[in-house]
């Protein structure tokens, strides 16, 4: 395993990139990318089987990560940069002209790592079936893994995908939910209730894991978990509680933060609370 000492510093200067990104193009979501940090390096960092410098679109023998909910991409693409996909200083073009790390990822751009435009909600748990199935085809016994929004669980598409899934025994897939109660017009539970997002789940025929997805030590622990449990005939969720805006004081505890940037003066301040570890692009 990776030194947890560092994976955690890691998670401190992913979250410094994510706010220094959203800040420099005044525009972008830093408040659920900075709940994701610590799982984005638990994956990259410990969990999958991967090779920065020989991306290919089709992702034979490797793991692979489609993230559903693309407006959370500073986070992805911080952590792409920050475990080789591309040159670090290249987040600074983030939501530019011309830039690659587009506000929502896209495979126009050709930017390694990404190999699905993500965006519209709700399409990334069919996409993730269908390369799994692809693998099981191929014979190719690597995962497949995803990241979904709370709010995103509202769209109609995940939950016809969500039926698919165990029917056709799809075994080598394993879906997060980042489940941080908010979405951009106020509280998940205000806006449309989820109910009990477990039991649903398991009615649906899925095996559920529930993890806090800001406790690093806990993170890699229930991934490893549920990389365990693939091949049994049984696709596999993970129900991760985060908070919006976690690092940050101000930006914590309400949904303000889904899509505003911070001004400069914010941005000292939610810099100040987070330890540089590996040097700002």
């Amino acid at each position: 395993m990776a030194e947890l000492d560092f994976l955690t510093k890691r998670s401190s200067q992913v979250r410094r990139d994510i706010l220094r990104m959203v800040h420099s193009c005044s525009s972008g979501h830093p408040g659920g990318s900075l709940g994701c940090a610590d799982f984005f390096v638990a994956l990259y960092g410990e969990i999958m089987h991967y090779d920065p410098k020989k991306f290919e679109m089709n992702g034979s023998n490797e793991d692979l990560f489609f993230l559903s909910n693309g407006h959370i991409s500073p986070v992805w693409y911080s952590a792409l940069a920050r475990f080789g996909y591309f040159p670090i200083e290249e987040l600074g073009t983030f939501r530019k002209i011309d830039s690659r790390l587009q506000g929502h990822p896209t495979t126009a751009e050709h930017l390694p790592g990404i190999r699905m435009a993500s965006g519209s909600l709700g399409q990334g748990l069919s996409v993730a079936i269908g390369a799994a199935l692809a693998k099981k085809l191929n014979n190719d016994d690597r995962i497949v893994y995803t990241l979904h929004g709370d709010g995103e669980l509202q769209e109609g598409q995940i939950w016809e995908a969500a039926m698919y899934a165990p029917h056709h025994k799809v075994d080598n897939l394993i879906a997060t939910i980042d489940f941080n109660n908010r979405q951009i017009d106020g509280d998940v539970e205000e806006v449309l209730s989820l109910g009990n997002l477990k039991a649903k789940w398991e009615a649906f025929g899925w095996k559920v894991l529930e993890t806090d997805g800001n406790d690093m030590n806990t993170i890699v622990g229930t991934l490893k978990t549920a990389k365990a449990m693939t091949g049994k005939g049984t696709p596999i969720v993970i129900i991760m509680k985060t908070e919006m805006g976690k690092g940050v004081d101000f930006m914590m505890g309400s949904h303000k933060w889904h899509g505003v940037a911070p001004n400069d003066e914010q941005l000292a301040d939610a810099l100040s609370q987070l330890a540089e570890t590996e040097g700002d692009y």
